[in-house]
């Protein structure tokens, strides 16, 4: 994905990474993240979520992980509500 960014208007997106993730490094996120924003002519959001305790799978414990689920569903309901805000 980082290689095919161009400039384009990109959707509300919301990236996450866990700090402690061995197959996809904290900074491949940020690094995505940080070239995607400038590149969106869009003007929706696009946020970076990185779970200072997670791995690979997310959050460990069960309220953890249903922690994550709501922000991930909270962000999809508001990104459906403003899709069409610019």
């Amino acid at each position: 994905p980082y290689d095919n960014i161009a400039p384009r208007p990109y959707p509300a997106i919301l990236a996450t990474g866990g700090l402690s993730d061995p197959r996809v490094t904290y900074w491949e996120p940020a690094k995505w993240v940080a070239r995607l924003r400038p590149a969106s002519t869009s003007g929706r959001p696009i946020l970076l979520k990185m779970n200072m305790e997670a791995g690979h799978a997310g959050a460990a414990g069960r309220f953890d992980d249903l922690k994550e689920t709501a922000l991930e569903y909270a962000f999809a309901l508001w990104a459906v509500e403003h899709r069409g805000a610019s």
